[in-house]
């Protein structure tokens, strides 16, 4: 079941809504809670039931775990429990999501010609393994304070966010459903969730799916062996950096309206990524709660910092290429990841070189230009099915297939059109391949819109901060706005433009999608 569908947005919330509320406000708080457990277990089983499970051993398993490590905190007899606990969670991640990647690889080098099964991907067993791991770690450090079995079910299964994150923490939720104030339904909660999620609903299938057509082609072409334009890799490219951002920044939008509509609140996951004029800084305003969950539980564990600056590359390279391979099975993610890493490098040691940062409006400019091109090429990496489909695009981006100009140009340069034939300028149009099949100019007007709404525009949370939408998950991320009529508040202006954008996306959901993030 999409977020994005007919019988989610009629049928399904408003049900789970209304006997949530109802029960709670009856006083049977318990009886509320096993409501909204049933109702995740049934929307993950939704997808397939078959894993469903898969989920309730891992539960299970983990709670088990996570009461065992209870008491007095880093216990050295206790240690073994939460190596055992994090190795059967991995081992369990690893085999459903790496065994195949793994086996044929091996073939490769070695020439053997073992088969394996081809094996399903569990929908989000990424993101309910990383979340329960979190769960053991801080067993183990004495740092959880509730065992409530119930409780911790809507923990891992709380449907909003199960399918795609945000990664929530323990410690974030449990105490939230144990408050009184989540059982009744009040009007300034279903007002906040609901503006949030039609915020998200319409990035995501107006602006997400609308930008997809253009990136799509692309990237289907590069894989087929098509030599691309220099506009036509740029084109793609920057098409999926976009729908990247809306669609996954819309479902973590419409993940924080529902939870909500419960009175529960969600970390935040973005913060204008795309603002960003460092790399560091990108990190800290996309997947926000993956970073920290990476910081916390992987580069902090590994030394950070704290044992001197080569072993703070080593340790930054070796999160970000496991960062990389959480993504996904291929060797695009772990070059993607490593090509992050590099990023990072680069960027800590332009600041160890060039103390403090310039301030100037040119180089906070020039900043973000670089920034901004640097992600673009490491999405290229993010999106390709295959090594050989992001060299193709590369080599266009690059201009290694020479730069196609539009025909139109013939006899502009002056007599200069023979220098620029043997320097590989054609002029066989910017999109002669028509690897679009639409007007692909439209296009360009769709990536203008899109860059000028990330880069420019208040953010989501920016838009609700008045009303705290989510937990902020790094200090000083939801700013003020310069323009206060910008902030939302509950009034009829504000509930005509939600219908209106509410409306529009509801329209286009006549070409229903996925969320590209339930792929990872």
């Amino acid at each position: 079941m999409l977020f994005n569908s007919y019988e989610f947005i009629f049928l399904f919330l408003p049900l789970t809504l209304l006997v949530f509320h109802w029960t709670g406000r009856q006083g049977h708080h318990r009886m509320a809670i096993a409501w909204l457990v049933g109702a995740s277990l049934f929307f993950y089983g939704w997808w397939n039931p078959a894993y469903l499970g898969l989920m309730l051993v891992s539960i299970f398993f983990n709670y088990g775990v996570g009461v065992a490590l209870g008491g007095v905190p880093k216990q050295p007899n206790k240690k073994p429990i939460l190596i055992f606990g994090v190795i059967v969670n991995l081992g369990l991640l690893a085999y459903f999501k790496y065994a195949n990647f793994f086996v044929d690889n091996l073939n490769n080098i070695t020439g053997t010609n073992i088969v394996l099964e081809q094996i399903i991907l569990p929908l989000a067993i990424s993101f309910f393994t990383f979340q329960q791991i979190a769960y053991l770690v801080d067993a183990w450090r004495g740092e959880t304070k509730e065992y409530n079995f119930l409780h911790y079910c809507l923990f891992v299964t709380f449907f909003p966010q199960l399918i795609a994150g945000p990664i929530v923490h323990h410690k974030e939720m449990l105490p939230q459903f144990a408050k009184d104030v989540v059982y009744k339904l009040r009007s300034k909660h279903l007002a906040i969730g609901l503006t949030i999620f039609a915020l998200g609903l319409f990035k995501k299938v107006v602006l997400a799916d609308g930008i997809a057509i253009y990136a799509t082609p692309v990237f289907d072409a590069a894989e087929a062996g098509v030599m691309l334009t220099f506009f036509e890799a740029w084109g793609g490219a920057l098409a999926y950096t976009f729908q990247l951002y809306f669609d996954f920044s819309g479902y973590s939008d419409m993940a924080i309206g529902i939870a909500r509509m419960f009175g529960i609140r969600l970390p935040l996951n973005f913060n204008s990524p795309y603002k960003a004029t460092s790399i560091i800084e990108f990190w800290r305003r996309w997947h926000i709660t993956l970073s920290r969950f990476l910081k916390d539980y992987l580069y902090i564990p590994l030394g950070g910092s704290r044992k001197g600056k080569s072993r703070r590359y080593i340790n930054l390279m070796i999160t970000m290429v496991l960062g990389g391979l959480w993504h996904g099975a291929g060797w695009t993610f772990i070059l993607w990841g490593a090509l992050h890493g590099f990023y990072l490098i680069i960027n800590h040691g332009w600041r160890v070189i060039f103390k403090g940062e310039n301030k100037t409006k040119i180089g906070t400019f020039s900043a973000w230009v670089i920034t901004f091109i640097a992600l673009v090429v490491s999405w290229v990496l993010f999106r390709a099915q295959s090594i050989e489909g992001a060299s193709t695009i590369f080599k266009s981006m690059f201009g290694l297939n020479g730069l196609s100009v539009s025909e139109r140009l013939i006899g502009k340069f002056g007599g200069a059109e023979e220098w620029l034939l043997s320097h590989g300028v054609v002029f066989d149009g910017f999109f002669h391949n028509n690897v679009f099949g639409i007007n692909p100019y439209s296009g360009v007007g769709w990536t203008v819109a899109l860059l000028l709404i990330s880069a420019s525009l208040p953010n989501t949370q920016q838009i609700m901060r008045c009303y705290r939408p989510a937990f902020e998950t790094y200090q000083g991320e939801i700013k003020r706005l310069n323009y206060r009529w910008l902030e939302w508040r509950p009034t009829k202006i504000w509930g005509i433009f939600t219908a209106i954008i509410f409306v529009l996306a509801v329209l286009g959901l006549t070409r229903v999608s996925e969320f590209l993030y339930f792929q990872f």
